[in-house]
C-alpha cells in the first residue's frame, strides 16, 4: 500500500524542492561529490528539508533506476501551518486537544498514535521537521486511512510549537516517567496540548523543563514503561473520560 511518491535523480529532486512539491524525507548517497550535489544540499539546508546521509545500499532499496545518489520522497497529504491550525481550532468553539511528537521514529507507532488521535477526537497533530518517522504507506496503513482525518504540523523544533501552544492559552503537559504525579492528577478539561517523547529517550530535557505540568502512568509490573502508542491511547482516553 505505497501512497508516497518517490523522485530520484539530484536534478530531479532539485526541481521538486524548487516547485514547492511537499516533499517528506530525502536520501542522500555518504561521500556524494560533485557541483550539483552541492546545489542540493545548499538548497536543502536553506528549505529546511529532512534529510539524512545514507549507504548507496539503502538508496538501491528505494529505488532500481539511475538515482545518481539522490532519493526523495513526496508525502500523500499537505501539511498545515501551525498558526494556521490554532487559530481555526480555537475559534471552532471546541476544546482544543492537541498531540505533539517529539521525534518518534517508528512508522508503526506514529500510525497507530495518528489512529488513536482520530478516534478521541484530537484537533490536530505536530511533528518535528527532522528526526521522526515519515508519512508514508506504512504509516497510512498502521493508521487505517486515519491520517486523512486529522491535521498534522511540521515545525522546525518541537520546542517552537510549545511556546506557540502556550502563547495561545493552551496547557501543554509533558507525558514522562520523570514525575510523582499521574495522569488521574492532571485536568484536561481545558485547552491542552500532550507532548509524547520517542521510543528510546523520551522527551528532549529542553522540552521537559517548558512544559506546564508532567504526568506518568502508573506501572504496576516489573516492566519500566510502555510502547509509546499505547501510553499515547491511555492519555487520550483519560482526556475523553474528563470531558465527557
Amino acid at each position: 500500500m505505497e501512497h508516497e511518491t518517490t523522485i530520484f535523480g539530484i536534478r530531479a529532486v532539485i526541481e521538486a524542492v524548487k516547485s514547492g512539491e511537499n516533499i517528506d524525507k530525502i536520501f542522500l548517497q555518504k561521500g556524494l561529490r560533485g557541483d550539483l550535489s552541492t546545489e542540493l544540499e545548499q538548497l536543502l539546508h536553506k528549505e529546511r528539508l529532512n534529510f539524512s546521509y545514507v549507504p548507496v545500499e539503502k538508496l538501491n532499496r528505494l529505488t532500481t533506476k539511475n538515482h545518481q545518489g539522490v532519493v526523495a520522497q513526496i508525502a500523500p497529504i499537505s501539511f498545515y501551518p501551525l498558526e494556521e491550525l490554532v487559530t481555526n481550532v480555537l475559534e471552532s468553539g471546541k476544546t482544543p486537544l492537541f498531540l505533539l511528537l517529539d521525534q518518534i521514529s517508528d512508522v508503526r507507532n506514529f500510525g497507530a498514535i495518528i489512529r488513536t488521535a482520530e478516534c478521541t477526537g484530537v484537533s490536530g497533530i505536530i511533528i518535528q521537521k527532522k528526526g521522526g518517522a515519515p508519512v508514508n504507506g506504512d504509516t497510512i496503513k498502521t493508521s487505517a486511512g486515519a491520517i486523512f482525518k486529522i491535521p498534522i504540523c511540521k515545525v522546525d523544533h518541537i520546542k517552537d510549537a510549545v511556546f506557540y501552544m502556550q502563547a495561545s492559552g493552551i496547557k501543554v503537559i509533558a507525558a514522562t516517567e520523570k514525575t510523582d504525579q499521574t495522569l488521574y492528577d492532571v485536568s484536561f478539561t481545558e485547552p491542552c496540548a500532550i507532548i509524547m517523547g520517542s521510543e528510546g529517550k523520551g522527551i528532549n530535557p529542553s522540552i521537559l523543563k517548558i512544559a506546564d505540568e508532567k504526568a506518568k502512568l502508573p506501572i504496576l509490573g516489573d516492566i519500566e514503561s510502555l510502547n509509546v502508542s499505547v501510553a499515547c491511547g491511555a492519555f487520550l482516553y483519560e482526556v475523553v473520560r474528563q470531558r465527557l
